[in-house]
């Protein structure tokens, strides 16, 4: 009558879940650091410590993986964002611009930026990274638009929070080459003194 017990069963998909976080997590470092060319499902094993065969098992393809990791960091990002912030806005705009901004000079946006790279060489992975993008950036607005009580029905406010998100990115792509912090820092002074003038 040899079935397999729930006792048993849940330590298994705990494995499972840590063993799939595991691959997810060594993705995103390879792509960070290695980009497309030289994140493969055998190098992202190997980081993560479980053979080929089992990063196969939960992912089996490589594109399956890397959009599954981006969407996983994304996620954390978004948790983390709203985490800061946990009564909505604080009042301080100059603190939400900030954290936004520092969303995109991290190791996650370095990674999703070699996906995107790839995506445009890539027929396989162009439609689901612009999926995910998609799906990312409306998430990304919508905790802006709460962190900053924007009320999107006056004139010029979804456009100003869109202009911001943008800023940010192109912060970000600046931030891959040199650490532009001192310049950073006077342009979100700036974007938050903007926004204190459009949103209020």
């Amino acid at each position: 009558m040899g079935g397999v017990s729930t006792a048993e069963r849940a330590p298994k998909q705990d494995r499972s879940r840590a063993t799939r976080q595991r691959l997810l997590e060594a993705a995103v470092a390879c792509l960070a650091e290695r980009g497309w060319t030289g994140s493969t499902v055998s190098v992202v094993a190997e980081r993560a410590g479980v053979s080929r065969g089992a990063a196969q098992h939960h992912f089996p393809t490589r594109e399956d993986l890397f959009t599954a990791a981006v969407e996983y960091v994304a996620e954390e990002r978004s948790t983390a964002l709203r985490a800061l912030f946990p009564e909505g806005t604080t009042g301080d705009r100059r603190a939400v611009v900030s954290a936004l901004v520092d969303l995109y000079t991290g190791p996650l946006f370095r990674a999703a930026l070699h996906l995107w790279v790839a995506a445009s060489n890539e027929d396989q992975l162009r439609p689901r990274v612009t999926e995910l993008e998609a799906r990312v950036g409306r998430e990304t607005h919508r905790i802006a638009v709460d962190l900053l009580a924007a009320d999107e029905s006056r004139p010029g406010a979804r456009e100003t929070v869109q202009g911001l998100l943008d800023m940010a990115r192109g912060l970000g792509l600046a931030n891959l080459l040199t650490d532009d912090g001192a310049r950073r820092e006077r342009v979100v002074a700036q974007w938050a003194a903007l926004l204190d003038e459009v949103l209020d």
